[in-house]
């Protein structure tokens, strides 16, 4: 209460009543209702024992705290038969588990991570990747490194351009991590303990899949196993077949990729690399070729018989 509302209810008090032009700069004493109309003057405020007021206010109150406490009483009882049913037959963890937001995400990344004890498997798909996104995985990556858990990582080639990455890596790479890279990946996949899988299942990363039957986490661990024996050790130069045109690996990736009609921006994604990066190389590829357009491009492509040399067919862009 205000100095002012004080000196009035005080006053009030004392004399009985105060005038009700004198409480305009204590508005409290009327919404606490410390003050009532005086029924013989109608520009006078009564004083109102403050037992009395109070009383008042807090009958409402404790009376929707009694209803309240009848409610959960009465669900409790409705749902007895059900608790003892679940406590006969426990419910079993779901096997999939949708996860939407960003927050909801991130709470089930972090409960994997703390539960995680063994060995933690990871695809990061793209190229550079954004600092508070590097930050945030070295937040969660660093309990893992204390308790010894094993971390093995497949990044794309481009990552090995990327300053922040490597950066990145380097302050993750004293425990027992693993980083490989490959030309081009599936999605994003994170395992933990061989028990628990994350992909997401939406285009912008905004809905993901809490994974946990075990055939569903088999599989993806066998998708990951294969793409690790194909990929190569951060720490190893990555070398390039070319043909005898001059066409590197990456030419070939972007080559098979045109023919199976992904747009520039699509390619890009798929191997980790800006689209103007992807477009200069489209562009070699034309010079080399002698296209003269796209479509031109896709036959002479396919006649030159370049997709046939090695390194083996690209896998598949998804699971």
């Amino acid at each position: 209460m205000c100095a002012e509302g004080a000196r009035l209810y005080a006053a009030a008090l004392s004399n009985g009543r105060v005038a009700r032009g004198e409480v305009r700069n204590a508005p409290c004493l009327l919404e606490f209702a410390l003050l009532r109309p005086d029924p013989d003057d109608a520009n006078q405020l009564r004083a109102v024992p403050p037992s009395v007021a109070l009383a008042q206010r807090l009958h409402p109150i404790e009376r929707e705290i009694q209803d309240r406490r009848r409610t959960a009483v009465d669900l409790t009882d409705a749902f007895e038969p059900f608790l003892a049913i679940s406590a006969q037959s426990p419910a079993n963890t779901h096997a999939i588990t949708v996860l939407e937001g960003i927050d909801q995400i991130n709470a089930a990344l972090d409960l994997a991570t703390a539960e995680c004890h063994t060995e933690a498997l990871t695809v990061q798909p793209g190229g550079a990747r954004p600092t508070f996104i590097l930050s945030e995985a070295l937040e969660r990556a660093a309990p893992l490194i204390d308790r010894g858990v094993g971390i093995r990582t497949l990044y794309q080639h481009t990552v090995r351009h990327s300053q922040g990455t490597l950066a990145y890596v380097d302050r993750i790479s004293t425990g027992k991590v693993e980083i490989r890279t490959l030309e081009e990946l599936i999605e994003r996949l994170m395992i933990f303990d061989r028990t628990v899988a994350f992909i997401p299942a939406s285009d912008d990363r905004r809905v993901a899949l809490e994974l946990r039957h075990p055939g569903l986490v088999d599989y993806l661990i066998k998708v990951f196993e294969q793409l690790w024996r194909r990929a190569v050790p951060l720490g190893d130069e990555v070398t390039y077949t070319h043909t005898p045109d001059g066409i590197s690996g990456v030419q070939r990736s972007i080559a098979q990729l045109l023919i199976e009609g992904h747009v520039d921006e699509a390619i890009a994604r798929r191997l980790g690399m800006n689209v103007r990066t992807c477009r200069a190389h489209i562009a070699k590829l034309a010079t080399t070729l002698g296209s003269g357009s796209r479509a031109q491009l896709g036959f002479l492509i396919a006649q030159s018989g370049i997709l046939h040399s090695t390194p083996p067919p690209l896998p598949p862009g998804h699971v």
